[in-house]
């Protein structure tokens, strides 16, 4: 499956924002759901899309819909 670009960056926005909204850092949202610290930093540059369970994951913690974190 062939994913844009720009929607790839907009899920790491999201993330972002929703990370720092929480006041979590980079390393204990990585902590939390079970990946390291550079994966996460991929996703927020979007160089790297999250698999489902480690988006499902990353709204669970962030407290956004998985729905929205793709939209």
């Amino acid at each position: 499956m062939k994913v844009n670009s720009r929607k790839i960056k907009s899920i790491g926005k999201k993330v972002r924002r929703s990370r720092k909204q929480r006041n979590l850092t980079q390393e204990r949202l990585a902590e939390m759901i079970g990946v390291s610290t550079t994966y996460i930093g991929f996703i927020e540059q979007g160089q790297r899309i999250p698999s489902i369970k480690t988006a499902d994951k990353l709204a669970r913690v962030l407290g956004i819909k998985l729905s929205d974190l793709f939209s």
